[in-house]
């Protein structure tokens, strides 16, 4: 059999993560070093592999049920290669060292099962409450597997260059920079988008480390509900996938 297709195989690599092409990541386990993936993130494996549900402590599950934040995880053990991906968003793999990495939860594919998650608060300069944004904290040696919509952008932050960015389409920042939550409004007017630009609440960075954004304010639609009748069985009709997602740009 021929076709360009196979220009796509396996890459042959003995480092564990690789990045199998810049939407699909391949990671190797020896047996002794458990993988944290995204549930249902895997689409192939080869060899022993086994996956079992992560255990969330009651302190997560509390904090997720109050902020919303959170990772849902299944724990990927044993010896071979296991594939991941999600709705086709762009990965990258990223170093965590002793400073931290701090991200949104929805852009984390996978993570060595050595480092340490919490949740986080950022609050906002208006003090209300609210009003700030979650976001998970991760600390800890390892590697950590990162998603976003399109290809990124990482801004430099430094003591002299402070950096605003969107708060939905900030995916993760240095743990050490400083950061608030801010909207270029006054406060009484803090829930409204400013004026008709379509612009909103942002975060301002300050310190020395870095920033990444991603290309788009919205995540594609990650939990597409199917309803009643056929039409909805093929993703039709307005209790459909396409029709729960009305307005997402993902549609």
């Amino acid at each position: 059999m021929q076709s360009p297709l196979f220009a796509y195989a396996d890459q042959q690599s003995q480092d564990r993560y690789t990045v199998q092409n810049p939407q699909m990541l391949r990671v190797v386990l020896e047996g002794h070093d458990d993988l944290l993936a995204r549930k249902g993130s895997m689409v192939a494996y080869q060899g022993l592999v086994e996956f079992d549900g992560e255990y969330q402590a009651h302190g997560q599950q509390r904090a997720r049920a109050i902020t919303g934040e959170g990772l849902s995880l299944m724990r990927c053990h044993g010896q071979g290669i296991v594939y991941l991906a999600n709705l086709a968003q762009y990965v990258h793999v990223v170093d965590v060292e002793q400073d931290g990495l701090t991200v949104d939860s929805n852009y984390v594919l996978a993570m060595d099962s050595g480092l340490h998650h919490e949740v986080i608060a950022v609050d906002s300069q208006f003090g209300i409450s609210g009003s700030g944004k979650y976001q998970l904290n991760i600390t800890g040696r390892g590697k950590v597997a990162l998603m976003t919509s399109g290809q990124p952008l990482m801004m430099q932050v430094t003591p002299d260059k402070y950096v605003n960015v969107d708060a939905d389409a900030i995916v993760a920042w240095s743990t050490g920079l400083r950061v608030q939550m801010q909207a270029q409004t006054h406060s009484s007017g803090v829930w409204r988008r400013r004026g008709n630009t379509g612009e909103g609440w942002e975060l301002s960075f300050m310190g020395s480390g870095y920033a990444l954004v991603q290309p788009s304010e919205l995540l594609p639609p990650q939990h597409a509900a199917i309803g009643g009748g056929l039409a909805a069985q093929y993703g039709m009709g307005q209790q459909g996938a396409r029709g729960a997602n009305q307005g997402n740009v993902w549609s």
